[in-house]
């Protein structure tokens, strides 16, 4: 398949050139999608959440714009291949892993990232954004660094979004033109949340008897104590549809996927099999009697050397800081012992 051209989406939406851009842009993706009423808008509103006919998303690429972050056109039949291309480029780079960073630099702000994140195309979006410098000759930053520092001062300073949003404008017109700066704390967040991956809300016995899911998830009133599942107010008065406690689960097996997607990543998760101690101290779990007891007991296990080895470990904090407050949180966090020290 060759390759589209793209260059109208920059274009102005009164111009021929945006014209002929939209129009190309429909019949390519009729032609592959093979259907005319069940096509994802690629709007700036829609942002490919919304399916509509070819008709309302002719007239919203036109009242609305259409999302010049949406590069590769991968939800209208496009090959993914020029992402995969540039997830391998940045897998090749020895000199500075763009996932590490991303793990080591990124703090993600409670709820602002939502559910997004499952779909591997936006990861590899995401991580082609992180190639681009921030503008024309920078090597210092590229558009994903910056994003990310930016956007970890506005966390930790309680930055509004509407302040965030203002702050790109003036850094759009401080930086040389050409430069990749995002316009508004949308389209950051559009382009970080690739990066989020996906969690659970789980509403949970206040005593800490069951989580209300699957089976329970109906319940009103625990099984074994008889609390009810819901908050009581200061009048004594239970707030119906308001959990007493709520655990959020951030499943692992995403994470672990992501985690085997970098080159260097996975050659560490593996660094524990061609390992040998030759000095007769233990400097690793990998020497410890623990690991191979359990190596010993489950030989299979031991023969798959990507097979991880986690360790389970919580304790309670009061993220206000106030002795009075009885409020805590308890994270339950999971060390992968697979990576070197």
């Amino acid at each position: 398949m060759s390759e589209m051209d793209k260059s109208w989406m920059h274009s102005d939406r009164r111009s021929k050139a945006y014209e002929l851009g939209v129009e190309a842009f429909l019949n390519f993706s009729v032609e592959n999608l093979l259907t005319t009423t069940h096509i994802r808008c690629p709007c700036v509103k829609c942002v490919n959440l919304k399916l509509f006919g070819v008709g309302i998303i002719r007239d919203h690429l036109y009242f609305n714009g259409v999302d010049q972050s949406y590069k590769n056109w991968t939800f209208h039949g496009e090959s993914w291949e020029a992402t995969t291309n540039a997830s391998r480029n940045v897998e090749e780079d020895d000199d500075h892993s763009r996932y590490s960073f991303v793990s080591e630099e990124i703090e993600m702000d409670d709820n602002d990232f939502g559910d997004f994140g499952s779909d591997p195309y936006e990861f590899a979006n995401v991580i082609g954004d992180g190639d681009q410098p921030l503008y024309p000759g920078c090597r210092k930053y590229t558009k994903l660094s910056a994003l990310v520092k930016l956007y970890n001062l506005k966390a930790k300073y309680g930055m509004s979004d509407v302040c965030f949003t203002e702050l790109f404008i003036l850094q759009g017109d401080l930086l040389p033109e050409g430069n990749t700066i995002p316009a508004s704390m949308y389209e950051a967040k559009k382009t970080l949340c690739a990066l989020g991956l996906s969690y659970e809300k789980m509403h949970a016995c206040p005593n800490d008897c069951i989580l209300y899911w699957k089976e329970y998830e109906d319940l009103t009133h625990c099984l074994n104590c008889g609390i009810s599942r819901w908050k009581e107010g200061k009048d004594s008065i239970l707030k119906e549809g308001v959990p007493a406690k709520v655990v959020w689960y951030f499943p692992p097996i995403p994470r672990f996927k992501r985690m085997f997607r970098s080159h260097e990543t996975a050659k560490s998760l593996t660094w524990h099999a061609a390992r040998k101690s030759i000095d007769g101290y233990m400097s690793h779990p990998a020497d410890s009697p623990s690991w191979k007891l359990l190596d010993d007991k489950w030989p299979e296990f031991d023969n798959e050397p990507r097979n991880l080895r986690l360790a389970l470990s919580s304790d309670g904090f009061n993220p206000h800081s106030s002795l009075t407050s009885r409020y805590s949180c308890w994270p339950v966090i999971l060390v992968t012992y697979n990576l070197p020290p």
